[in-house]
């Protein structure tokens, strides 16, 4: 459990800065930072205010209570004050944090929300920040970190303080579920230390028929065997600048600190369904992802090590999704499902949501690349480019979803991914075994059939001439006269 927070000083007077001038009744965003289970503390970087939902209205508003009815007589305006409560717009907060939670790397999460308001309205509001951070925590989850806790950052204006609450998750979450814990300003980015690991693999997964398998779309094959893969990634061993890592130990040097991951020797399914029947095709899932993690200079080494292997499944899982989310844009409402015939479904369908068991030649789906983007004091932020965008799309990402300043330069921004992932479907024996593809193509093609046969009966006319001229000679030799 969280028992002591620290927040970074810079960063968390700028933003008391920037809201004291606003004049703003009230406002909610997301904090980021990091909860050590190892060191039972929580590290907050920043906070990033959540901006304005489709409708152009603010995610957060002060509500008045229902006034009495004029017999009782009118209230005085501190009593007002005290029935005060707060509204807020819980659906577009965890969408905030969902999109944000891509944009960060290892070491870095949406671990709560903040909370601007006043005293009165914030203690009239607690039901309402515990369905909240509950909706931030699903849509944001720490794949690595088996804490059930997340924060709520509380600064108030009338009088002006702030103020740190641990939420404890639940299945129903009620307002005893808030308890206060101890919380100071200090230097906290200026300890991290940097590390950066650039992985490759390459996945060769079966694909089966129909009655194999219910998951048959390429997003639904992909999403599990990330989550298999990520199970399996939790094995590999590590080196940090060339020597391997021991738990217990903590990085005492200064500097970018490069980790090379070392996978172990596993059962190769692809070899393994050369001896199956309902196998029809294949998946290559293949590519290198670049990783970056902050760790704090208090824990051990082993957690950079888990930071970065949490961080290349968080990157495969967040550029899964983005596909997904763009091919559900692409469909529409009009995607009712009459269509005249499944192959012109097919064709319509975007490459995510192809049906693989049906498909009858090779799809490409190409993953986007990974940027890196300097934020605060060293450390990175990330965006995600197809191969269509540029980097204005980056910074628009950064302007919108991050609240800070975009790069002027656009040499800062790192491209150390030089191939992104890609998923290549095919068939099964093209690759396994080409000639006995190639036959069965042949039967499908006419002219391919009449070549090979036009190719066999010379074969024949070949031989039987050889043989011929093989039995003149025989019987020449046999037959020739003595003298």
């Amino acid at each position: 459990m969280v028992k002591a927070v620290v927040g970074e000083e810079t960063r968390l007077q700028l933003a008391e800065d920037r809201l004291s001038r606003s004049s703003l009744p009230a406002q909610v965003g997301l904090v980021i930072g990091k909860l050590s289970s190892t060191l039972d503390r929580g590290f907050v970087f920043d906070l990033v205010p959540t901006p304005q939902n489709d409708a152009g209205q603010p995610a957060c508003s002060v509500i008045e209570a229902a006034k009495d009815d004029k017999k009782k007589g009118p209230k005085s305006k501190s009593q007002a004050a005290d029935t005060s409560s707060l509204i807020i717009d819980k659906d577009w907060v965890a969408e905030h944090a969902r999109q944000v939670s891509r944009m960060l790397v290892g070491g870095m999460n949406v671990v709560g929300i903040y909370v601007w308001a006043s005293e009165a309205s914030f203690k009239n509001s607690a039901l309402v920040f515990c369905q909240t951070i509950k909706g931030v925590a699903d849509a944001a989850s720490m794949l690595e970190a088996d804490l059930d806790e997340r924060l709520l950052i509380h600064i108030c204006y009338s009088p002006r303080r702030w103020a740190c609450r641990n939420c404890t998750l639940s299945s129903n979450v009620t307002s005893n579920s808030l308890r206060p814990c101890d919380f100071k300003m200090g230097r906290v980015l200026t300890s991290l230390q940097t590390f950066k690991c650039l992985y490759n693999f390459d996945l060769r997964l079966p694909i089966y028929c129909e009655s194999a398998s219910n998951s048959q779309t390429l997003s639904d094959i992909l999403r599990h065997r990330i989550s298999v893969y990520a199970k399996e990634l939790r094995s590999a061993k590590a080196l940090i600048d060339g020597n391997l890592v021991v738990d217990a130990e903590t990085c005492t040097t200064d500097g970018l600190h490069e980790v090379e991951l070392l996978q172990p020797f596993m059962k190769d399914t692809y070899i393994e369904a050369c001896s199956q029947k309902d196998i029809v095709g294949v998946l290559v899932f293949t590519g290198s992802v670049c990783s970056f993690a902050h760790l704090n200079s208090k824990e051990p080494i082993s957690q950079a090590i888990a930071d970065i292997k949490g961080d290349i499944i968080r990157s495969l899982q967040s550029r899964l999704d983005i596909l997904c989310d763009e091919a559900d844009g692409d469909l529409g409402p009009s995607d009712n499902g009459n269509r005249e015939s499944s192959n012109e479904a097919s064709s319509e369908k975007p490459v995510s949501q192809l049906v693989l068991h049906s498909l009858r030649k090779v799809c490409n789906l190409a993953f986007p690349r990974r940027v890196f983007v300097p934020w605060l004091m060293g450390t990175y932020v990330c965006d995600y480019l197809q191969p269509s965008e540029t980097f204005e799309v980056v910074k628009d990402h950064c302007v919108e979803l991050m609240s800070m300043e975009p790069p002027n330069d656009t040499s800062t921004i790192l491209e150390p991914e030089a191939e992104a992932p890609t998923a290549i479907t095919g068939s099964f024996w093209d690759s396994v075994a080409p000639f006995s593809s190639s036959i069965e193509k042949s039967k499908e093609n006419p002219k391919v059939v009449n070549a090979q046969k036009a190719v066999k009966s010379n074969n024949i006319k070949f031989i039987a001439a050889v043989f011929v001229l093989l039995l003149s000679i025989i019987f020449g030799y046999r037959v020739r006269p003595c003298y």
